[in-house]
C-alpha cells in the first residue's frame, strides 16, 4: 500500500511545489551581443583608447613634429593630485624618450554625459596637452579648438 502523506497524483507530499525542469535550448545569449567589428562591442576603455588615437591621428596629420610623440591613457592621474584634477598631462621629450602626451580616462568620463560630449572633451584635451608640448597656443594646433 502507498503512503498516505504523498499525493496520489504526483507522487510528493501535499503543499510541495512540483520541480520544474527547464528547457535550455535556444534560451539565452550565447556569445558576445554583437560582432566585433560594431562599437557595442567595444569596452568603454577601448571606446576612449580609439577616441584618444582618432584625435592623435588627426593632430598628426596637421603637425608632423608630433610624430615622435606618445600618446597615452591613464584611469587616474597619480598622487599627489591638485585641486582641480587634471584632464591630461603632457611629459617633453628627454634624450632618447619621446615626448608623451597623457589623457586621464576617469576624470574625462565623469566631465561628460555621452559618447559626443566625451569625443569632442577628449579632442580638446588632446590639443590644449598638444599645443603645451610644442609651446604653441591651442588655437595653432588646431583651427577649430574651441568652436566644438
Amino acid at each position: 500500500m502507498s503512503d498516505p502523506s504523498l499525493s496520489p497524483a504526483a507522487g510528493r507530499p501535499p503543499g510541495a511545489r512540483p520541480h520544474r525542469h527547464r528547457d535550455r535550448h535556444g534560451r539565452g545569449m550565447r556569445g558576445p551581443v554583437a560582432p566585433p567589428q560594431v562599437p557595442l562591442a567595444a569596452s568603454r576603455a577601448e571606446s576612449f583608447d580609439s577616441m584618444v588615437l582618432d584625435s592623435a591621428d588627426r593632430l598628426r596629420r596637421r603637425l608632423p613634429q608630433l610624430g615622435r610623440v606618445d600618446f597615452e591613457v591613464h584611469e587616474v592621474p597619480e598622487p599627489p593630485v591638485t585641486e582641480p584634477i587634471p584632464l591630461g598631462s603632457s611629459v617633453p621629450a628627454e634624450g632618447d624618450r619621446p615626448g608623451r602626451i597623457v589623457v586621464y580616462r576617469r576624470p574625462v568620463e565623469l566631465r561628460s554625459r555621452n559618447r559626443d560630449e566625451r569625443a569632442a572633451l577628449v579632442h580638446e584635451v588632446v590639443v590644449e596637452q598638444a599645443a603645451e608640448l610644442l609651446g604653441l597656443a591651442p588655437e595653432a594646433v588646431d583651427p577649430r579648438y574651441g568652436q566644438e
